[in-house]
């Protein structure tokens, strides 16, 4: 079966195309600047030059149009017609409480994302619009969600409830949802083939670090405990992101800066974080860079960074009774030698120590801590696209 992956923003699209007899990439491609000036899809046939073509696209639906007609193109398409595709899977990120796992996508599931808007209001709506072109597009295929949210279901109320008035959540459902649940999950599958053991029989603290950012304590193959909060605000620092601050703050910014609540949640998501505390950028090559000629400022965002994640990384051992494996996943989990050493450092009493020569590398899926360290230090590449792949031809055969 080939599945078609999409992954909605709004005013992009990422997709790639896997055979699921073998798991392997066939295209990929993104599509930007959706309804804006400039539209244009970059798309790859696997083994061949990228085939790039602008061209107006005024809403998904153009650009789903668009990706279609690449991928059954007769030089750099990858199936003959439509029929090929077995199936859609979806990338979602909100689905509330409704969903603790991948599903086929019907009415009932297109109400419930709907109802979850307020929960995801950047994200669902485009997710949504993503899905309705493709069901518009393709009315014979079938489409499955997978959500960032289904993984982190598994955790108890003691771990997901906030300690405020539990109306709030009877009537608002405001909790702990967590994201970024198909790279945590994917990442500690490997982490326990790595250790030559099965899922549920292993604890592992999983750090997907990037721009966003979030940390899981994951045992015996679910998920206990996560960083992100009741949006991806919350939790680790992240590029723009403040990660968990006192929630005062809010208030005393809002009455010292006089601007609204509103406008200190904005500067919250987009103006802190390593961009905040640096102020040179929030990509962490570029303050590594200026660290390294002497910043002081973007020396300590790399420093809060570390303590942040080393933080979370003590807290889920306590949680889950020690870990047999910590792995490091996404785009500065996958590629910063220098900081993945930083957050590991001094931690030698907690069992993990990691090897500097075995840490040289960017992108690999190895092994990274010392011989005799009792807690396995992994690096992982994520592949949030082959688990929303496998979940949809799994979803798919069974009907």
């Amino acid at each position: 079966m080939k599945v078609l992956v999409v992954n909605c923003g709004s005013s992009s699209l990422k997709y790639q195309v896997l055979e699921m007899d073998d798991a392997s990439l066939l295209a990929k491609g993104l599509v930007e600047r959706i309804g804006i000036d400039g539209s244009v899809i970059k798309h790859e046939k696997i083994g061949m030059d990228k085939f790039v073509k602008e061209t107006p696209m005024q809403n998904h639906k153009d650009a789903i149009g668009h990706v279609l007609e690449a991928l059954v193109d007769a030089n750099h398409g990858v199936i003959k017609s439509m029929d090929e595709l077995g199936a859609v899977g979806h990338r979602v990120v909100h689905a509330g409480e409704k969903y603790a796992g991948s599903v086929l996508i019907t009415d009932d599931v297109m109400a419930a994302l709907e109802e979850c808007i307020d929960l995801a209001p950047l994200h669902n709506p485009p997710n949504i619009m993503g899905i309705r072109a493709c069901q518009e597009l393709m009315p014979k295929t079938p489409m499955v969600g997978v959500f960032d949210t289904a993984f982190h279901q598994t955790m108890k109320p003691e771990a997901y409830l906030y300690a405020i008035p539990y109306e709030f959540y009877d009537k608002y459902k405001v909790r702990k949802y967590g994201f970024h649940g198909t790279s945590h999950k994917y990442v500690s599958e490997r982490a326990a083939a790595m250790l030559g053991k099965e899922p549920k029989d292993v604890k592992v603290v999983t750090c997907h670090l990037g721009n966003g950012a979030s940390c899981a304590a994951v045992k015996n193959g679910v998920c206990i405990d996560t960083s992100m909060g009741f949006t991806p605000l919350d939790g680790l620092v992240m590029g723009t992101r403040s990660g968990a601050i006192d929630p005062a703050v809010i208030t005393f910014l809002k009455q010292k800066e006089k601007i609204s609540a509103d406008e200190v949640v904005s500067i919250l998501n987009k103006k802190s974080g390593m961009l905040g505390v640096s102020g040179v950028s929030s990509d962490f090559r570029d303050v590594e860079q200026a660290a390294e000629e002497g910043n002081a400022r973007c020396q300590l965002a790399i420093d809060l960074f570390a303590q942040r994640v080393k933080s979370f990384i003590g807290s889920y051992m306590a949680e889950m009774n020690g870990a047999d494996a910590i792995v490091f996943t996404a785009g500065v989990g996958e590629n910063d030698i220098a900081m993945r050493a930083l957050i590991c450092a001094d931690m030698e009493n907690l069992g993990i120590k990691i090897d500097a020569e075995k840490n040289n590398v960017r992108g690999e899926e190895r092994i990274i801590s010392t011989d005799d360290s009792k807690i396995k230090v992994f690096l992982v590449p994520t592949n949030e696209e082959l688990v929303i792949a496998r979940d949809t031809a799994e979803i798919v055969a069974a009907i």
